[in-house]
């Protein structure tokens, strides 16, 4: 069974940086980051395959840095900055072991456990 655990989560004021990392029990291809508030669809943050091909929403573009352990690639990052208060939400971690790794949450198999990102303005 894969596991995944998230970890990095918190409170900041805006304009400030936080990094989520997740790590993951097995290699997967795909690692991607969604996030969620409440009452609204789960949405796609960034994804990155292996070490390359990141895709990022474009609320989150230019602000948000999706990475990968580079000895392993079995941990994967989620670097947050310039943060704003619209970014505040529940970020999950996904994975899956083949590509595309595109940000639609219905391909994804394997979550992480959500960790809670509030900024305040």
């Amino acid at each position: 069974q894969v596991q995944l655990v998230e970890s990095g989560g918190g409170s900041v004021q805006a304009g400030g940086s936080l990094r989520l990392s997740c790590a993951t029990s097995t290699n997967m291809r795909c690692v991607a980051w969604f996030r969620q508030v409440p009452g609204k669809e789960r949405e796609g943050v960034a994804s990155l395959e292996y070490y390359q091909y990141p895709r990022y929403a474009a609320s989150v573009k230019g602000r948000f840095t999706a990475s990968r352990d580079t000895t392993t690639a079995n941990t994967g990052y989620l670097e947050m900055d310039s943060l704003k208060p619209e970014d505040t939400a529940t970020y999950y971690c996904a994975a899956r072991p083949q590509g595309p790794c595109v940000l639609s949450a219905g391909l994804y198999d394997y979550w992480g456990q959500g960790t809670q990102v509030t900024v305040s303005s």
